[in-house]
């Protein structure tokens, strides 16, 4: 269950990307912010799965019919924090 209150589109999409397992952006093009209330099974079979022995709906089945929202998969650029090499640092 996610229950949160003046949030933007933007920062929730982001909050998505763990519970889906991949990354989510925002292309709804809503800048208000927003009270949401979703509820939602746990992923006991993988992200965004949901339980099927439960009456409440997986989060993919979850945002179209509580929120109107819909996920789509996409290719799209995003930035990435690329980290060539790491060195324990020398003391003085």
């Amino acid at each position: 269950m996610v229950k949160t209150s003046g949030v933007a589109m933007a920062d929730f999409a982001r909050n998505l990307s763990p519970a889906t397992g991949r990354i989510v952006v925002d292309r709804t093009g809503l800048t208000a912010t927003y009270d949401l209330d979703l509820q939602f099974t746990q992923d006991p079979l993988g992200p965004g799965v949901g339980d099927p022995a439960s009456d409440v709906p997986s989060l993919f089945v979850a945002l179209q019919e509580q929120l109107g929202l819909k996920l789509e998969a996409q290719r799209v650029p995003v930035d990435v924090l690329v980290i060539d090499s790491a060195q324990r640092p020398i003391e003085d």
